[in-house]
């Protein structure tokens, strides 16, 4: 691999006794990664059900890695039914530091594409208020179509600025991540278009705006909420640089420790520019040191009070005898299981998180669980609902094995003959919710949506 020679002089410098061993990772192979999702799954049936050559992740309860040349779990049907989330396995420990509680008020602030978001969300179980933020409006709706495939409920995605959110939400989050956008040099293994952009202007535009975005965090921080910032990058401009300008701007907010399992190193005070002896508190992960890639991981808590906004909650919108034609579908559909604060827009039905701010004025891509369409005399549910779902909520579900290809047939929106005359029915790949299907005389027509079929495997 040909990194840049102003980025291997920087490094030979700033390593020397470890550079030999750092320099010697661009010619190995990169780990890959995946995490269950326990929104669907636990761990031990996790475990069981795979098909794959899984080791453990020390640093996360979650994460395994899987053999590359054997295991392609991205074409497993497991994949579409949410069962993990691929992920590189470094980046898996980041999430891990917010460690938000159940009812927490959180802010993915840099979200995409929602890799940590999903991993939140697990820790979540559903409960509180997740927000999902991302600049870029293609990234923005990959984020969105993750948080649907791994079953998410209380998830807001929006497609902001920073400094958009800031003046709508101060003081509003318990807990903010912010994986800043970086000059990506621990991602030089995964994608050499990193490799191809990199220079040190560019570093240091990187560090500036992650400075800004970081500004944007603290005013929507509450007293005592906490905030974890993270890079893919080893550059001291964009990792203990950068926090101690932070430091040293907002004096209420302190570094805490963070528990470094082996293989995970102290941050480098004497790379800042003051020497700073906290910075020892923050995280690197080393690829030279550990089974993956580069990353960088600061936790800071904020002391002072905050000036909070008025936030209004987000009400129903609904007239009387709107939603009948839904009610109508639950009594046929579900077994004890009911929804509650509704939204519609464009006939389009949701359920909200609950305490959902009012989101009128934001870009908004995801709503909580989009439920499905109101249409005329008849309700037709939506594919996030199927995949949010458990076969015991469900009256009518056919099952597909993972050991046979009938599973292709339903993936490419092929019909299904069943032999059956039940309406609605849901899909499952070994009891996993898949997408929606519907009987009758017979045949299971495919409601699986048309922009995720398959054409081959």
């Amino acid at each position: 691999m040909e990194l840049p020679l102003e980025f291997v002089a920087k490094f030979k410098q700033l390593f020397a006794n470890e550079a030999e061993n750092f320099f010697a990772t661009y010619n190995q192979n990169k780990q890959s990664g995946l995490r269950f999702n326990p929104l669907k799954i636990s761990k031990s049936d996790f475990e069981k059900l795979s098909p794959f050559k899984l080791e453990p992740v020390p640093f996360v309860h979650t994460g395994y890695y899987y053999q590359q040349d054997t295991d392609q779990p991205g074409k497993h049907p497991f994949h579409a039914a949410g069962l993990y989330y691929i992920q590189e396995p470094s980046a898996m420990f980041i999430a891990e530091q917010l460690a938000p509680m159940k009812g927490d008020r959180v802010l993915d602030l840099c979200a995409a594409p929602g890799g940590k978001t999903t991993q939140l969300a697990g820790m979540m179980d559903q409960e509180g208020l997740l927000v999902a933020n991302e600049i870029n409006t293609k990234r923005a709706k990959a984020l969105s179509e993750n948080i649907e495939r791994l079953g998410i409920t209380n998830a807001l995605v929006t497609n902001e600025t920073p400094e958009r959110l800031a003046e709508r939400f101060q003081g509003y989050f318990d807990k903010i991540l912010v994986d800043a956008p970086c000059s990506g040099e621990g991602m030089f293994r995964k994608d050499e278009e990193a490799i191809r952009y990199w220079s040190q202007d560019h570093v240091n535009s990187c560090a500036r705006q992650q400075q800004n975005i970081l500004d944007s965090a603290f005013k929507m921080l509450k007293k005592d909420g906490i905030l974890v910032y993270s890079t893919c990058t080893f550059s001291p401009e964009e990792n203990e640089q950068t926090i101690e300008a932070f430091l040293n701007k907002y004096v209420d907010m302190e570094l805490q420790s963070i528990i470094k399992p082996e293989g995970i190193q102290d941050g480098r005070p004497e790379w800042s520019t003051t020497k700073r002896e906290d910075l020892l508190k923050v995280a690197r992960l080393w690829p030279h040191k550990l089974q993956g890639e580069g990353h960088f991981v600061a936790k800071l808590k904020k002391t002072s009070s905050a000036e909070v906004s008025a936030i209004t909650s987000a009400g129903s919108n609904f007239g009387k005898g709107q939603l009948k034609d839904f009610q109508q579908f639950s009594n046929e559909t579900f077994v004890n299981h009911s929804f509650e604060n509704f939204f519609l827009f464009n006939q389009q039905l949701y359920a909200l998180p609950n305490y959902c701010p009012s989101f009128q004025g934001l870009r908004v891509l995801r709503v909580g669980l989009h439920l499905g369409e109101l249409k005329k005399n008849r309700f037709e549910p939506n594919h996030a609902l199927a995949l949010s779902l458990k076969k015991e909520q469900i009256k009518h579900c056919f099952n597909l094995s993972s050991k046979d290809d009938q599973w292709i047939h339903f993936l490419k929106g092929e019909t299904i003959t069943t032999g059956a005359d039940r309406g609605w029915t849901l899909v499952t790949i070994d009891g996993y919710p898949l997408g929606w299907g519907k009987e009758a005389k017979g045949i299971l027509k495919n409601f699986y949506p048309k922009g995720l079929r398959i054409k081959s495997i």
